[in-house]
């Protein structure tokens, strides 16, 4: 398995976030791209990024282009499932965050519209759909998250297999993994671990069964279960490393991380522009701004995102650091399985008495 450098909580961050929204401001400003008669007037993201993020861009897109930002902030499966019910009427022009298995099976309903950014160039192949129907924004390595209150790093589980240790039983709070591309990637890499080789699920979902019997609850979204396990109702989870970051550098919450020894998957997040959007020329000019190599620096610095772009310089050293063991995945394998897996898991696996928190 090849390793790739991505993060270390330790270094304190080079760049002032207040600096780079100035920067992306006034340098944007500069380049005489304003709104324009051939913009329409407003336009619609679906997107999991969070109200942080999403405000932070809808205030500087509408400063520059005049054009009323409309979002919706729901998980990427569920953005996946509302864009795939609106394919006859669609609603929503952006696509703003998902993992690219998402995005590959979007393409092959044929609910995306492809669109070549000025910035192709600047992106590895693996980092964007081979005919442009999306493009990686991000890197998103996979972690064991828990309350560093309650736990000491020594003590918290090393590996994915640690967690199905008896004493952790009833201290695990897990998102609702159907409506959460982050959570089906981490229960569909557990299955794909064996089945690679044997070609057999089995071994994948008794995982997932034994893993069931310590998961305390199952959270309708991530708030709730950043809470949960805040207040110690459970200590441990698994979900994406930026996140986890984020949480306890800017909101102080008492969680810290573990690297998963064996491998973890590492995804790359996307966007796209949905098929028949309703404001195609607005949706360009988004897709465009929220790629920047300003707002790469904005999303790295302060939201602790990984750029896929490979001109943006001046990088935090948590991105530089720590050497992160990434999961062998056939991707296509992949995505192919994964809606399989997961009712599996939902109909067979899940237990029936632990209702879904809201």
């Amino acid at each position: 398995m090849k390793k790739k450098k991505v993060v270390s909580l330790l270094a304190t961050l080079s760049v002032s976030a207040t600096l780079l929204l100035s920067a992306c401001s006034s340098g944007e400003k500069s380049s005489g791209t304003k709104k324009g008669k051939d913009l329409e007037e407003k336009i619609v993201v679906y997107s999991p990024h969070g109200k942080d993020i999403l405000s932070q861009f809808e205030k500087k897109f509408e400063e520059k282009y005049g054009i009323d930002v409309e979002w919706l902030d729901m998980g990427s499966q569920e953005v996946l499932d509302r864009v795939r019910s609106e394919k006859n009427n669609p609603q929503a022009d952006i696509w703003w965050g998902a993992p690219s298995t998402s995005f590959d099976q979007a393409k092959g309903e044929d609910l995306l519209e492809p669109y070549e950014p000025s910035y192709a160039k600047s992106l590895e192949d693996g980092f964007h759909d081979s005919e442009w129907y999306w493009t990686g924004t991000s890197q998103t390595p996979e972690v064991i998250m828990y309350n560093s209150k309650l736990l000491k790093k020594e003590d918290a589980p090393k590996d994915w297999d640690d967690l199905l240790d008896p004493k952790w039983k009833d201290k695990v709070i897990i998102r609702y993994p159907l409506a959460s591309g982050t959570m089906r990637t981490i229960f569909s890499s557990i299955i794909y671990r064996e089945f690679k080789d044997s070609n057999d699920p089995a071994k994948g979902y008794e995982w997932l069964k034994k893993l069931d019997t310590n998961t305390k609850e199952y959270s309708a979204n991530p708030e709730m279960m950043y809470n949960k396990i805040a207040k110690g109702e459970g200590t441990v989870t698994v979900w994406d490393m930026p996140d986890v970051v984020m949480l306890k550098e800017q909101k102080k919450y008492p969680f810290d991380f573990v690297i998963p020894e064996s491998g973890t998957p590492v995804l790359t997040e996307g966007i796209a522009i949905v098929k028949k959007a309703p404001h195609p020329k607005a949706a360009k000019a988004f897709y465009e701004f929220v790629n920047t190599p300003e707002a790469a620096k904005i999303l790295a610095e302060e939201h602790y995102r990984i750029p896929t772009r490979n001109d943006v310089t001046d990088l935090p050293d948590w991105i530089k650091n720590t050497e992160i063991k990434e999961m062998d995945i056939d991707w296509n394998v992949f995505q192919s399985k994964s809606d399989e897996w997961m009712k599996y898991w939902d109909e067979n696996i899940k237990n029936g008495d632990k209702q879904i928190k809201e």
